[in-house]
């Protein structure tokens, strides 16, 4: 048998980098078991499968910390890297 296990990640801007939202999302043989959304703040289990490791992941503050930051670290400082290259020069 194959297993599958895999995480992603998305940031969606409003407004440029105004407003941002970080999204993370962990899959487990095509079905989603927890995802990270900044604008909560912490994990949310999607299914009962997900439950112990989001328990876990919401107990500890370093993990948290650095989901947290994600919409700066990751989602904005992209957008403003990429930003020159995506959007037509004037």
């Amino acid at each position: 048998e194959v297993f599958q296990e895999y995480g992603t990640s998305e940031c969606h801007h409003f407004n440029g980098t105004e407003r941002v939202r970080f999204l993370e999302k962990y899959n487990y043989n095509r079905q989603l078991y927890a995802h990270f959304d900044s604008d909560l703040g912490y994990y949310v289990a999607d299914s009962p499968v997900g439950e112990s490791t989001v328990r876990y992941w919401n107990s500890q503050p370093e993990i948290l910390d650095d989901a947290r930051s994600a919409v700066d670290t990751y989602c904005r400082h992209n957008y403003e890297v990429s930003t020159p290259f995506l959007v037509r020069r004037q």
